[in-house]
């Protein structure tokens, strides 16, 4: 990637329209979050903002929050507070659409057992056509994207079932903070960094997915998504990381000594925790887009002042190769060039 064509404030590339750099070479969101960053709307939330959300259900209904946990360091901290600083009771839930890594599963696995929490899984070959469509047709559709569509309506009826009122996620400050949006991945077509993304997978759906009668309920858009289980349930989504002023470092040390929480032994971005299809949204992203959503989500940190510009340069350097993708693929039945 040009060097020069990249925000001297954050990680974001020129990427016109969405994203343009002015004479300076700041990029339109840095300048916009300079002039919008006193106002009342982004304030940061206080650990108090959440302790009110959560003891207005605790100890009402058999669980008091549904925990996704994905086996990072993010989602296993935060059943981590829900059981020893929250003091409520979870039903920790994770899903495998075939692509989870045996890392992450196993991280999930050492949490529950040790916090003695109930534990749901759910194991689904559902995605497997729609992600090898998006490959074999060449669309600019990210994967992570209509994968996220799924797996928060999935997690919606989940809570629905169960009668639980809080879904907890391990999302942290570089990604949403406000609920509309509700996943790291499900991108909001109101974010300049997120229209051309959107907009790509919302073609992407109604092209080819639309008629498919497997896909037939399938929603189009995360907005679809809260729609639908505000018909079917009321619950509300939240992430304790908004709230608490906690260094990663911090909790990564605490998971690790009483969780036996370990980093994945490939990953990307670096240090982080996700599945096997990562590698090929990643490369997609970059493919199409020039950056991907990690870009956007440490950028907002860099503004944020939680992390150096330097140190996000070097853990969204590359890591991977075209062996690895084909490696991946293969599952999908297609192959990198």
């Amino acid at each position: 990637m040009n060097q020069s064509k990249i925000c001297k404030r954050c990680v974001l590339p020129e990427s016109k329209p969405d994203i343009f750099l002015n004479d300076e070479g700041i990029c339109n969101i840095c300048v916009e979050h300079e002039t919008g960053k006193n106002s009342i709307e982004n304030r940061r939330p206080l650990e108090t903002d959440f302790t009110m959300i959560i003891n207005h259900y605790k100890g009402k209904r058999k669980y008091d929050c549904l925990v996704m946990c994905s086996g990072g360091k993010d989602s296993t901290s935060a059943l981590y507070y829900m059981v020893k600083r929250y003091k409520l009771n979870p039903l920790a839930f994770t899903f495998d659409h075939g692509f989870e890594t045996e890392d992450a599963m196993e991280n999930v696995r050492n949490a529950v057992e040790i916090l003695g929490v109930d534990f749901l899984s759910f194991r689904t070959d559902f995605m497997k056509d729609m992600f090898a469509k998006i490959l074999k047709v060449g669309s600019k559709a990210v994967i992570c994207h209509p994968c996220s569509i799924w797996y928060m309506q999935l997690t919606f009826d989940i809570a629905a079932k169960y009668d639980i009122p809080i879904i907890i996620a391990g999302w942290t400050k570089g990604q949403s903070t406000k609920q509309p949006v509700m996943s790291k991945c499900g991108c909001n077509i109101n974010q300049s960094e997120y229209v051309s993304m959107a907009n790509a997978t919302k073609e992407f759906l109604d092209t080819y997915i639309k008629n498919d009668p497997k896909y037939k309920n399938f929603p189009r858009s995360m907005e679809d998504v809260l729609i639908n289980a505000q018909k079917k349930h009321e619950c509300i989504v939240s992430s304790p990381h908004w709230f608490l002023q906690k260094d990663p470092e911090e909790y990564v040390e605490t998971i690790k000594k009483e969780l036996k929480w370990k980093y994945p032994r490939i990953s990307y971005p670096a240090k982080s925790t996700n599945c096997y299809l990562n590698f090929i949204s990643v490369h997609n992203s970059m493919k199409y887009y020039g950056y991907t959503h990690y870009h956007v989500e440490m950028s907002k940190l860099i503004r944020e002042g939680l992390l150096t510009r330097e140190q996000a340069m070097k853990d969204l350097e590359i890591n991977f190769d075209k062996e690895l993708l084909n490696s991946i693929a293969k599952k999908l039945d297609y192959k990198f060039d």
